[in-house]
């Protein structure tokens, strides 16, 4: 393989500057277009590699008809799988070079140049070539089809694996498989304080730098290499004697290959007939794959990576209906991100996520049971790798749910066992597990392994639906939200006698009426409102616009305050005049206001100090401003049902009047979630 030298500056080229007749794709884009160069991203050529398998999986990611001649303009598109939607990556025709060969990914051909312009538009996709060194070829095959992952250790594979992998690759699945590196001590991806039933086991150790450990891309005896990814292009049966089964791989190195029984010149080809032979070794195409015996793959491998265009089981030949809800979510420190069971003070704070099962997916079974598949990916990590980002430790818990119909608290999970949960913490992309559960409802918990640790996600619950079970209610799932309480309609004031405890109560009010004092009964270790707090209390109640406080707006004020006080203390566990930020949830609910669960986090990273904490000044702050997001909404929703309509002319004084009298996060945030109909 042509390797250039890094000796000299590299610097970028056109391909019209490297060779006199540059061509996109020439005779078909297949496997043997693909040499790894200087950068570290076997895992994405592995993956590329089993992607031109499937022509039509190829050119749904590399779009047809492009080239250097026709209508040529400099550019190329490629379609990446994104999140939940497709999206489309322009990249330019100027490529990395030294010497005046390309540095990366290139062609056995000197002028075929389509997995070196794939390479550059995924490097665009991540933010950057630097972003590709390391990975797991399971994001590269997701990427390429939106497909369902599945990551299989081969110490514990199913039994009829090679059958499971024949209909895979039969049914246009991306297969790739790795060797983990030596030694388990202390590695990535391993929570080394993780409980029994939390254990967190490793990812795909290709994935891994070499600061890590000697042993990446180290070769074994037989001329494997440990942390290395290898695609899996085919399986077969021949006769010796009986049926020998064997497995066809690729090494995107294009050299170090297999050198055990059934590799090149091996005695083993002199067993089988001429015609096995000659047909085996016409589908090897080139010199950077081999065969081997599928026991011997068994042994020397470790981790098998699936990546199927449909979740249908494979151990099986029918094809089933399937239904996938996409939800994105963010764990948010202080808020959201509660971590795994380990931490039950704050699991239960973990986004929540309703999975309703109607029908089982076989009535002749006996057992009752519907299948799920559940896959959850972290967002972004990738790209955010040269700000430090690394992967985090992931995994979801399933609960049966038994009427709730709120946001779960503490209690529920400390009393109540997982229906399902994934088999192992893990930090890679995607955790992706099936299940068999029985029709109910339940809910979803994504939760990172460690708690505070912040990160965005997204959640696919893919269920099976018979043809009856698609005419009726699908699958709900969404953020479990407080019940939506219909308002009464407030009565007019009506002017009545003065008590003796309202008489009193002036008497206060015109002692310390415009006097910069506090109220003492009010007995928080708290050394008085800051004059962001005291300016927000005015605004609140000040009615007429004078900037300050009559008798009735006081004794409301003062009303409220009260109010608002009982509730902190019942939450100030340890009388330091503080709460902590996940508490702040349930604080919010006691006081009459539902939220959502943006805006939990909204004032968790508003409020909440660098020890999550929310001391008395904050919170009265913030739930002064509460109260008056509330009160202007309601004076708008004059039918009580929630719903505020708005003319033309209302919107402009409306929202001025929001964003001028409170913060402009957090009611921006409000107004966002309020649903207005003109």
């Amino acid at each position: 393989m042509i390797t250039a030298s890094l000796e000299q500056t590299p610097s970028t080229q056109q391909f019209s500057e490297i060779c006199e007749n540059p061509q996109f794709i020439i005779n078909g884009a297949n496997r043997t277009d693909i040499c790894q160069g200087e950068l570290g991203d076997c895992w994405l050529l592995a993956a590329i590699a089993c992607l031109t398998l499937s022509e039509k999986l190829l050119y749904r990611v590399i779009p047809p008809e492009q080239s250097f001649t026709e209508n040529y303009a400099g550019i190329f598109h490629f379609q990446f799988w994104r999140y939940g939607e497709w999206i489309d990556i322009v990249v330019d025709d100027r490529i990395p070079t030294c010497n005046n060969l390309l540095i990366f990914t290139k062609s056995f051909r000197e002028n075929e140049f389509w997995s070196a312009l794939l390479e550059k538009a995924y490097a665009k996709l991540h933010g950057s070539y630097e972003a590709l060194k390391g990975g797991n070829t399971l994001d590269a095959m997701e990427d390429f089809t939106g497909g369902v992952t599945e990551l299989f250790e081969l110490s514990e594979a199913p039994k009829g694996l090679f059958i499971i992998m024949k209909k895979a690759l039969e049914r246009g699945s991306l297969i790739g498989c790795s060797i983990d590196v030596s030694g388990q001590g202390n590695c990535p991806g391993k929570s080394n304080n993780a409980s029994n039933d939390e254990i967190s086991k490793r990812g795909s150790l290709h994935h891994l730098t070499k600061e890590w450990t000697n042993d990446i891309e180290g070769q074994t005896e037989q001329g494997l290499v440990k942390g290395h990814a290898y695609s899996i292009i085919a399986l077969e049966e021949v006769s010796e004697d009986g049926k020998i089964r064997l497995i066809r791989l690729r090494n995107p190195w294009g050299w170090v290959l297999w050198k055990g029984p059934w590799s090149v010149n091996s005695k083993e080809w002199s067993t089988v007939s001429t015609a096995d032979r000659e047909n085996l070794k016409k589908q090897t195409l080139e010199m950077s794959e081999f065969w081997m015996s599928f026991d011997d793959f068994k042994k020397n491998f470790t981790k098998l990576e699936m990546c199927n265009l449909t979740p249908d089981a494979l151990t099986g030949d029918e094809r089933q209906s399937w239904t996938v809800s996409i939800n994105e979510g963010r764990w948010v420190r202080g808020s959201s991100a509660g971590g795994c069971r380990n931490f039950p003070d704050t699991f239960w704070t973990n986004p929540q996520y309703r999975l309703r099962l109607y029908e089982e997916d076989d009535p002749e079974e006996e057992q009752v049971l519907c299948t799920v598949v559940v896959a959850l990916m972290q967002k972004g990590r990738r790209m955010q790798r040269h700000a430090g980002a690394k992967f985090l430790t992931i995994g979801f818990s399933i609960y049966e749910l038994q009427g709730q119909n709120q946001h779960l608290q503490k209690d529920f999970f400390l009393y109540n066992a997982s229906k399902a949960k994934c088999k192992a913490y893990i930090n890679l992309r995607e955790v992706t597990e099936r299940f068999r559960l029985p029709p109910g409802e339940y809910v979803i918990l994504p939760t990172t392994f460690k708690a505070h640790e912040e990160g965005e996600f997204l959640l696919r619950p893919i269920v099976f639906v018979s043809d009856r079970a698609r005419t009726n209610k699908e699958i709900e799932h969404e953020g479990i939200r407080g019940e939506k309480k219909k308002k009464p309609k407030r009565k007019p004031l009506q002017a009545v006698e003065e008590t003796e405890e309202e008489k009193q109560f002036r008497v206060i009010y015109q002692k310390i009426a415009g006097e910069r004092e506090h109220d003492k009964n009010m007995k928080t270790n708290s050394d008085g409102f800051s004059l962001e707090t005291c300016r927000s209390m005015i605004a609140l109640m000040d009615t007429d616009g004078s900037g300050k406080l009559n008798l009735q707006e006081f004794k409301h004020l003062w009303k409220k305050i009260k109010e608002w006080q009982l509730i902190f203390k019942r939450y100030d566990k340890d009388g330091k005049c503080s709460i902590s930020s996940f508490e702040m949830r349930n604080a919010v609910n006691d006081a009459g206001f539902n939220l959502n669960k943006q805006l939990y986090d909204i004032i968790a990273m508003r409020y909440a100090d660098k020890h999550l904490n929310i001391d008395f000044d904050s919170y009265i702050c913030c739930f002064v401003r509460l109260e008056g997001m509330f009160r202007a909404f309601n004076a708008f929703d004059k039918d009580g049902d929630g719903i505020i309509k708005l003319n033309v002319l209302e919107v402009r004084p409306t929202v001025f009047l929001l964003l001028t009298r409170y913060s402009y996060v957090l009611n921006n945030i409000i107004l966002k979630n309020c649903k207005h109909s003109k």
